[in-house]
């Protein structure tokens, strides 16, 4: 078996006086696809919160490459790209400057042309001058996707990454993680979608069951 680098020890989270679960442990190797599944509430965007360092959990640990992730934060979050149920966009930009302030943030290098390629392939080239403000809910969401394109991160985290997608963005996006997983990279995700993931090393993780998290590989 690979050797895990993504470990959950014994987690724990709360929102107000609700215990999400706990006791919560898994790992990840590299090639490895988790598919968090749950009801509304049963603490499937806190958990993914918990691992980018977004939400501290009540008890647990949560180690990157053997280390506590809180211990090498600057290391982990150049490890990690994560995308939230928001864009994450400043809508007074393009989606070119959008991805080149994140490119920057994260410190990669990308050139124009690079810029360019991700949202020509996210079906945006005619939008690459375009104030993120006019774009559709689908053109937002597919700005933010282009990321993926973009940033050579390990880990993968993706929160609803479908919703607002048309059909052939759907397809478009399980291609891009598909390749990224079979790279060995890694991409834990939520979706409420019926889409058809396959990919990799493939987990399913239950939330909101007994006990609080159940684990199945595929």
């Amino acid at each position: 078996m690979d050797k895990a680098l993504l470990e959950i020890n014994g987690l724990e989270c709360v929102r107000g006086d609700k215990q999400l679960f706990s006791d919560l442990s898994f790992s990840l190797a590299a090639g490895s696809l988790l598919h968090v599944h749950g009801p509304n509430g049963s603490g499937k965007t806190t958990l993914l919160r918990a691992i980018a360092g977004l939400v501290l959990p009540e008890n647990g640990e949560i180690r990157w490459n053997g280390e506590a992730t809180e211990k090498q934060k600057d290391d982990f979050n150049c490890e990690l790209l994560y995308l939230g149920h928001h864009y994450g966009l400043k809508f007074e930009l393009t989606g070119y400057e959008n991805l080149k302030v994140f490119a920057n943030l994260s410190g990669a290098e990308i050139s124009e042309q690079e810029v360019e390629a991700a949202l020509t392939r996210f079906g945006l080239a005619h939008c690459v001058e375009l104030p993120v403000k006019v774009l559709s809910q689908g053109q937002k969401r597919r700005v933010a996707l282009a990321r993926l394109l973009l940033q050579r991160s390990k880990l993968w985290i993706l929160d609803e990454p479908f919703v607002a997608l048309d059909t052939a963005a759907v397809e478009l996006l399980l291609g891009v993680i598909k390749a990224h997983v079979a790279d060995d990279g890694m991409v834990i995700l939520t979706t409420h979608q019926e889409v058809a993931i396959d990919a990799g090393q493939l987990q399913h993780l239950h939330l909101g069951q007994q006990p609080s998290g159940s684990v199945a590989a595929h």
